[in-house]
């Protein structure tokens, strides 16, 4: 008797294993239908929401990790010991630009590198108190530095600021950021490299601005004097995405010149940018303006608020030059009586 109840027993339990494991297999093939069903992600990746396409022209999308959105964005080479420099510009050029909320932003660029505690502590009670320093703590500013510091201002903007455009000046520079932006508005946020070009520079050999390791060609590919200029946010976007494979020459608007030479990009030379080696004088007209010292940049200002213009007097210097794209870059810029 045991021996049978022993053998039913046994039975039964193969058969409630069985059915045990035949419910399995209906489970699975139920779970692996339903996933079958479900519309795939791109790439084989798990389903994902999709947004709609960027329009051409448009900026890249607010990121998680941006700041902010503005229309443009202002960055100022400056270094650590030029504090009266970044305040009279705080006083004059930027203090008189209008500014509809959310419209500018603006930023003095100073690498920290290496900087002593009391330069640090300076720089620390100048933020506090202005809040306008963007500070490269990896970059020691010097003037041989001039092109790794570009690089790195252009891939902090790409990844920390939603913006159309950005006009990138010196601290000897004044600028009209109210004609500027007048002018932006209607322009499409795309390739634009809005400048005074030049293209018939030959390559230094010696002195300051010596350019050992260029072997392109005998001058320099045309580029936009570095006193001030604009690029649309796509220029710096494509900047900042291939910095670890660009060449750091001497010269940082010589650099930007080459960056940019094989792309199919807007140049718009403009003779009311005074962004040369040193001005060509004072003219009304005038967007920007470098080489300016500190006396001449509340001049400026003065004149502006009590005038409505930017020169006490109109002065020329120098002569100017319309940029020639039809010809040779080293016939391009003949200087001619006439032009701004």
């Amino acid at each position: 008797m045991n021996v049978v109840r022993l053998v039913c027993r046994h039975k039964t339990a193969l058969g409630l294993g069985a059915l045990t494991f035949f419910s399995m297999v209906l489970l699975y093939l139920a779970k692996c239908t339903s996933e079958s069903l479900k519309p795939p992600g791109p790439r084989g990746l798990p389903h994902q929401q999709h947004h709609a396409p960027r329009a051409p022209g448009d900026p890249q999308p607010l990121a998680p990790e941006k700041i902010t959105s503005t229309f443009l964005a202002v960055l100022i080479a400056s270094g650590p010991k030029y504090t009266e420099r970044r305040s009279i510009i705080r006083s004059t050029w930027l203090s008189a630009a209008s500014r509809p909320r959310g419209d500018l932003w603006c930023r003095f660029v100073v690498g920290t590198a290496g900087l002593g505690e009391e330069e640090s502590a300076s720089l620390e009670v100048e933020q506090r108190r202005h809040g306008d320093l963007l500070l490269l703590p990896e970059l020691r500013d010097s003037y041989e530095n001039l092109t790794a510091k570009l690089l790195l201002m252009y891939a902090w903007l790409d990844q920390h600021l939603d913006y159309k455009f950005v006009f990138k000046a010196d601290d000897d520079t004044f600028a009209r950021l109210d004609v500027l932006m007048e002018e932006l508005k209607p322009k499409e946020p795309k390739r634009l490299y809005w400048g005074f070009f030049s293209g018939r520079g030959r390559v230094k050999s010696g002195g300051k601005w010596k350019e050992s390791s260029w072997v392109l060609c005998d001058y320099y590919l045309p580029y936009a004097l570095g006193g001030g200029y604009v690029l649309s946010w796509d220029l710096v976007h494509y900047l900042s995405l291939g910095r670890e494979y660009l060449s750091q020459w001497q010269s940082e608007d010589v650099s930007l010149g080459a960056w940019l030479a094989p792309l199919d990009v807007n140049r718009v030379h403009d003779p009311r940018f005074d962004t040369e080696y040193k001005s060509r004088g004072c003219n009304n007209k005038y967007i920007v303006t470098h080489k300016q010292s500190i006396e001449d940049m509340l001049e400026k200002h003065q004149t502006l608020a009590k005038e409505g213009k930017l020169c006490k007097e109109e002065i020329k210097l120098r002569l100017s030059y319309i940029y020639d794209w039809a010809v040779p870059p080293s016939q391009c810029c003949q200087r001619k009586d006439g032009i701004p």
